[in-house]
């Protein structure tokens, strides 16, 4: 199974910048169609980097950044780690064989520049921007959207 914490803090962070209530992570975990609790966990990589707030014992989280100023690589950054890596060599290759004694240093000059162009790409892409998309394809599909 893929790891989805990415796509679900943004989610969340489009929910907490649009809507007009507060939200708590059941409602948060209604919206994204998972658990509150898997909602909580991706809310405390968010809070522990200074992206939202909440306090104990009451409802409601606040994004901490203006939605310009907030870009995807800082996202992917906060809970995925600091390292972009999307590519790993497999674990063992083995040496004595023509393929698997090169097979890193002849593969991964590509990998790192898909890497490079994928940080590049995150890091000029703010949450205003999926904002933005999102409201654009409420009215491309003119489904009455509630994202204002």
């Amino acid at each position: 199974m893929r790891d989805t914490k990415y796509t679900v803090a943004i989610h969340i962070l489009v929910m907490l910048a649009t809507s007009p209530r507060d939200l708590n992570s059941d409602d948060l975990a209604r919206s994204v169609g998972t658990n509150a609790s898997y909602i909580r966990k991706v809310m405390a990589l968010l809070k522990d980097h200074g992206i939202i707030a909440s306090q104990r014992g009451k409802s409601g989280t606040r994004l901490l950044k203006r939605t310009e100023a907030l870009s995807l690589l800082e996202i992917y950054q906060a809970v995925n780690g600091d390292d972009v890596e999307i590519f790993q060599i497999h674990q063992n290759p083995n040496p004595a064989c023509p393929v698997g004694k090169n097979i890193k240093q002849v593969v991964f000059p590509f990998l790192d520049e898909a890497e490079r162009q994928l940080k590049e790409a995150l890091a000029k892409n703010s949450l205003a921007d999926v904002i933005d998309r999102l409201k654009q394809a409420a009215e491309d599909t003119d489904a009455g959207s509630t994202i204002d």
